[in-house]
């Protein structure tokens, strides 16, 4: 380096030289995705801007290194996490014995929800997804990871009055609240989907441009509205699509809408708003079929298999499992010990042997 400085302070510093050096070395130090950002590099014949772009792929290999070294620490900082969490748990449980009530009654409701009738209509949404619904669904034996995944779903239908949240998830509540406002988007927007299919034709719905448009018009409604009651937000998002699909089937030369039709596809999408609606209702019911199977199989086994009626939201779906699959498995990490404490005061014996809530 003092052999550059005084090269450099008396004019006499190869710069070409240099650079050929420099960007040598970087080829050998950098990530196989920057070898083409390093070869762009020696073409460019000018000392400023060559010297600026060096400085800029720099700063992309020190981003390179930062995240390498932060994946390959990943397991030991979840471990470290995971123990520090539970310490922490522990700790506010010795000095609270009943801590862990709340808790109980979320289970307990969850086993009873599994030992209770399928309600009308369930049986129609489970034959949807038929290898992983039958494992997901089935009722014999009652298992802790069964209980789990029961009581993680109800969590996405947790009344926000209900101040009896369970303990182990209070620190998730936020991110479980945002879970659920996603899962309700996309149970609207399948709905609508599944409406507008029956309106627009098999020719025009066929059509992958089309479909991508009208989840991206109903998307961005929903998105503008999602500060209105759904009711509200479905006058807009009705309309709108009333509009987009009348001209489409003109610009394809195809019959358009009647306005007997017309006013039916939008009092239908309208509708669409209202839980007892046997649209949304069936939507519904195969959502949180997928995200059980996603607890059970995982999400891109569920992806193999899905209920009809959620192909056309498939990625959206698969973004929201993984997230609630990655918030479940954490907190079952955690707390698994205590869940199996409490799962052996709900569950006969031989269920609790049978399947180890550790395994889910």
């Amino acid at each position: 380096m003092g052999l550059l400085k005084q090269e450099a302070e008396h004019g006499a510093l190869n710069v070409p030289h240099l650079s050929k050096y420099i960007l040598n070395m970087m080829t050998l130090l950098c990530a196989p995705v920057r070898d083409e950002a390093v070869q762009k590099l020696e073409n460019i014949t000018d000392p400023v801007r060559l010297l600026r772009g060096i400085f800029q792929v720099l700063g992309l290999m020190k981003m390179d290194m930062v995240n390498y070294t932060i994946q390959s620490l990943q397991p030991q900082l979840q471990e470290h996490s995971v123990q520090y969490e539970r310490a922490k748990f522990q700790d506010l449980l010795n000095k609270q014995p009943s801590l862990l009530d709340h808790t109980t009654r979320w289970l307990s409701r969850a086993a009873a929800d599994l030992s209770a009738p399928l309600p009308s209509g369930a049986d129609a949404a489970s034959s949807a997804c038929s290898s992983p619904s039958e494992a997901a669904n089935s009722p014999e034996p009652l298992s802790p990871t069964m209980v789990l995944s029961q009581g993680f779903l109800n969590l996405l239908l947790w009344d926000p009055e209900d101040d009896e949240f369970p303990e182990t998830l209070l620190t998730d509540r936020a991110r479980l609240q945002e879970l659920e406002a996603q899962l309700r988007q996309l149970s609207l927007l399948a709905s609508v989907l599944l409406v507008s299919s029956s309106f627009s034709g098999s020719v025009l719905f066929g059509s992958p441009q089309f479909v991508d448009k009208l989840k991206r018009v109903t998307k961005a409604l929903l998105e503008e509205c999602k500060c209105r009651p759904e009711e509200e937000a479905m006058l807009t998002v009705s309309e709108q699509l009333a509009q987009e699909i009348h001209q489409s089937l003109k610009n394809m030369g195809l019959a358009a809408l009647s306005s007997d039709n017309t006013a039916s596809l939008i009092g239908q999408l309208q509708n669409v708003s209202r839980k007892e609606n046997c649209v949304r209702s069936v939507i519904d019911q195969r959502i949180h079929l997928f995200l059980k199977c996603c607890l059970v199989l995982g999400v891109q086994r569920s992806l193999l298999d899905l209920p009809g009626g959620l192909t056309l939201i498939e990625a959206e779906l698969a973004e929201l499992g993984q997230k609630f699959v990655s918030l479940t498995h954490h907190n079952q990490q955690v707390f698994g010990p205590y869940y199996t404490e409490i799962l052996k005061g709900l569950l006969p014996p031989a269920q609790v042997l049978e399947t180890e809530v550790a395994s889910l």
